[in-house]
């Protein structure tokens, strides 16, 4: 039973099993050793099929490959890419020889990625030639000219001072740069003995991962995370949606975040179960494709990735009765989009998990027997090992049933911002309290709802008004697929509140109809004075909804309609 003091939001999340207290590489050969013949990953679109035993000596050839080019513990590798082997093989090899990922947004362009290589003082990069509209080399090479006259391993770059490798993925050869499968090739038998002297030194405790947030307030910020943080965190997981090694998880989501590498490749890995990767990037037929193919037992997506998959027209030509669970998670889940993932991909036992990258990532879930109610409109309980609190602006506990913002505290939470000591005391508190700026709510179950962001929250005319909850109405119009809800300034009210609308597929909607269905049915401070309808949404790679950039393009048709 978790500890729930009577009338208080506070509650702290027990197991049945202890945490895992041994490193990244230490896990890999317990579970090689365990279940060396069994299939570990598969990533279809490069014909990968490995057993755990064949993952880990590619794994050990990358780990010394790395070591004979001159990459130390404690180094910070860059991996920029979209989803494929490369990306597994460098989290699992860096983290055998204590070189710290840094994991770096397949989104960024050249002002963003110079900060982020230079904020951690990025030694070696491992890169995808391109991905969608990104040309990766073409942009390191425009930031640092120098490589194409160095010698592999040898650059020496103005813009990027601390960068001396560039490793590319790829057969081509590219002029000062290392071919990924020369890397592999190049560790010998001093490596891989120094390779096994690395690895009996390393501590779970050792910063092992710099994951960057999305940066949607100011410069992004490193968030430092270690082998302890998200190896548990990854078997917390894999123990909500209970896996076995029978299990064969499709993971469509980017590895670059927490939802690919800990709830993905790291629920696996520790549950001795299969990732299968069905592309570089997101595609709803492949997903569906490879379930079918792979027969997988679980799948992984944010909500705009199901609502895809589930409204495909043939969506029923598609073998899926063999999946079971998976994870819905980056942005609330519409309980009608929760049913036809369970009627339309038979998802009986998919699970709804929160948290942050701070927390590695996730701090709830719910049950995978918990109703479609609670695993939509709540995120679940805290997870094990973990306390949460809800406080108001005081620092005090609230209440059960009142707002405030949500804190958590455990083995999940980040070591801190990478060189950044005053964010990290803004966000982790004396007592070891990550502050999440999420607005909260628990029941006298424990369930969690999550009611908005500190810094979304509308002030209309003196009122609160909470983006989330008007939401949650406008997904109740039959004609709507999806919303988003944010305040924009004004001059009476201060803010107003403002409504994009995705209509669904051949309807056609107005302002009037949208305000005519909330009219006398919400509260009138939170019907919408201003509804917009869109094809899709501002977003991520994560698919995590950038609200900044709606209210910005909202505040520009307000100068235009001004001028």
């Amino acid at each position: 039973m978790e500890n729930l003091p009577k009338g208080h939001s506070y509650l702290c999340g027990l197991a049945s099993e202890p945490l895992l207290y041994e490193t990244i590489g230490a896990c890999v050969d317990r579970i090689a050793a365990e279940h060396g013949d069994r299939e570990a990953l598969v990533v279809r679109h490069q014909d990968v099929r490995w057993t755990f035993a064949e993952y880990r000596d590619r794994i050990d050839e990358l780990a010394a490959g790395l070591l004979a080019i001159g990459i130390e513990p404690g180094d910070r590798v860059g991996i920029w890419a979209p989803n494929r082997v490369e990306w597994c093989l460098t989290q699992f090899a860096t983290a055998r020889i204590g070189a710290i990922m840094v994991c770096i947004n397949p989104a960024y362009r050249l002002y963003e990625l110079e900060y982020v290589l230079n904020k951690v003082q990025c030694r070696c990069v491992v890169s995808a030639e391109r991905f969608k509209t990104s040309a990766y080399l073409d942009m390191l090479n425009a930031l640092a000219p120098e490589i194409a006259d160095s010698e592999p391993g040898q650059t020496r770059a103005a813009k990027l001072p601390h960068l001396t490798t560039v490793i590319r993925m790829g057969e081509a050869r590219t002029p000062g740069m290392f071919n990924f499968q020369e890397v592999c090739s190049m560790g010998g038998e001093a490596e891989r003995t120094r390779m096994a002297e690395i690895s009996a030194s390393l501590q779970p405790d050792d910063a092992i991962n710099i994951q960057f947030t999305s940066g949607t307030t100011g410069s992004p910020k490193g968030a430092t995370l270690s082998h302890f943080n998200i190896l548990n965190n990854g078997l917390q997981v894999g123990a909500g949606m209970r896996f076995s090694p029978d299990d064969r998880l499709c993971i469509p989501v980017p590895l670059y975040h927490c939802f690919g590498m800990v709830m993905g490749n790291l629920a696996c890995m520790t549950h001795g179960a299969c990732a299968v990767f069905p592309d570089e990037g997101f595609d709803p037929v492949s997903v569906l494709e490879t379930v079918a193919a792979e027969k997988c037992t679980a799948l992984h997506g944010v909500p705009t990735m199901f609502v895809a998959e589930v409204e495909l027209p043939d969506v029923s030509d598609y073998d899926t009765a063999s999946l079971r669970t998976g994870v819905m998670a980056g942005a609330p889940c519409p309980l009608e989009l929760m049913h036809k993932v369970i009627e339309r991909l038979h998802m009986t036992e998919i699970t709804i998990m929160y948290g942050q990258t701070e927390t590695s990532p996730v701090n709830h879930m719910t049950d995978i027997d918990a109703p479609a109610e609670k695993r939509c409109g709540t995120v679940g309980k805290v997870g094990p090992y973990q306390e949460i609190k809800i406080i108001d602006e005081a620092g005090h506990v609230v209440p059960i049933g009142e707002k405030g913002e949500l804190c958590c505290r455990g083995y999940s939470v980040m070591q801190g911002y990478w060189d950044d000591e005053e964010r990290t005391r803004e966000t982790i508190d004396s007592a070891g309290w990550l502050h999440s700026g999420d607005l909260a709510t628990m029941d006298e179950e424990g369930y969690v709802q999550i009611v908005g962001r500190i810094k979304d929250m509308i002030i209309r005319g003196g009122e609160n008004v909470y983006p989330r909850e008007v939401e949650e109405f406008l997904y109740t119009h039959p004609d709507v697929e999806e919303v988003q809800v944010f305040g924009v300034p004004d001059q009476k009210f201060g803010e107003i509140v403002c409504a994009w609308v995705k209509p669904k597929a051949g309807v056609t909607l107005t302002e009037d109809d949208v305000k005519d269905f909330c009219r006398d049915r919400i509260t009138h401070f939170k019907i919408p004075s201003r509804v917009r309808f869109v094809d899709d949404f501002p977003m991520t790679v994560t698919g995590k909804i950038q609200k900044f950039k709606m209210r910005d393009a909202m505040l520009e048709e307000n100068a235009e309609e001004s001028a």
